[in-house]
């Protein structure tokens, strides 16, 4: 493989950075949309729900015209609250990557497997890689966290709930699950290389619970992370992916993502120096 070719500051990408429709839950998609573009982010990234807007291609592309936000991804609906949405855990995949096309955005974004997906998890790596070569996306698998119960850790996804060593040609990774997980996120991503695809901004305090704090409020090293992803040529999005379900006042949600934004361009304005090289 020839060496890449070294490009001036002022060619230099500017790493898009875009708002999750997760994010302004129990507000709607239509919602999602709209905050997008009042607070200036680059596009927008739509969780699958139940939400009948939410798995139609028509009604996101009026919403993405209407908006001038761009469908930057599409979350596939892996949760357990989206258990029963398309049916069986391949449709759900397919049905996405269709969706992402159809949209006019080349990332998919997935869960791993539940350890009872007994034929799904065993055929999980292969299946992605078919999918994302049939319908020309990059499905990229998200890090979770252990499930601990009575204080034990029980094995809740197959073949594992961390990316890192697994067969994935492409990952999305969020913060808020790695501080659950009490992992290191700065480590990570230096790890995972040019296997990183996608990234969930958020953060957590490593309580146990998955928060999707405001970046910078948890133990991430959310600002040293961004800052390596500026210099190591990363060429995928960063999507805000907060919590704001707490937002008490008029306005306070959009104060949030507005901080989130800010937090986001500002460190990805900063490159690491050497961030290629680490």
């Amino acid at each position: 493989m020839s060496a890449a070719v070294e490009r001036s500051p002022e060619e230099k990408r500017v790493i898009p950075v875009a708002l999750s429709s997760a994010s302004v839950y129990p507000l709607s998609v239509h919602d999602a949309f709209a905050v997008a573009q009042d607070l200036g982010f680059d596009g927008v990234e739509v969780m699958v729900t139940n939400n009948a807007t939410s798995q139609s291609p028509h009604s996101l592309l009026e919403l993405s015209h209407r908006y001038r936000q761009p469908i930057v991804s599409i979350h596939a609906p892996t949760l357990l609250l989206t258990q029963k949405v398309w049916g069986s855990a391949w449709n759900k995949i397919e049905m996405s990557c269709r969706m992402a096309r159809e949209v006019g955005c080349g990332t998919v974004v997935v869960h791993p497997p539940f350890r009872w997906q007994n034929n799904y998890a065993e055929n999980f790596p292969a299946g992605i890689r078919q999918l994302a070569d049939m319908y020309q996306v990059r499905i990229a698998v998200e890090n979770m966290y252990p499930w601990r119960v009575r204080g034990r850790e029980t094995v809740a996804y197959l073949p594992h709930w961390d990316p890192l060593g697994q067969d994935y040609d492409d990952v999305t990774w969020d913060f808020s699950h790695a501080a659950t997980a009490g992992a290191n996120s700065v480590e990570a991503i230096k790890a995972l290389g040019g296997k990183l695809r996608h990234i969930h901004l958020t953060d957590g305090s490593g309580s146990g619970r998955d928060e999707h704090l405001i970046p910078g409020r948890g133990n991430q090293g959310c600002a040293e992370a961004l800052q390596h992803l500026a210099g190591s040529g990363f060429d995928g999005v960063v999507v805000a992916e907060i919590s704001t379900r707490r937002a008490k006042f008029a306005g306070e949600r959009e104060l949030w993502l507005n901080e989130t934004l800010k937090f986001a361009r500002q460190h990805l304005s900063h490159p690491l120096v050497g961030a290629r090289e680490a």
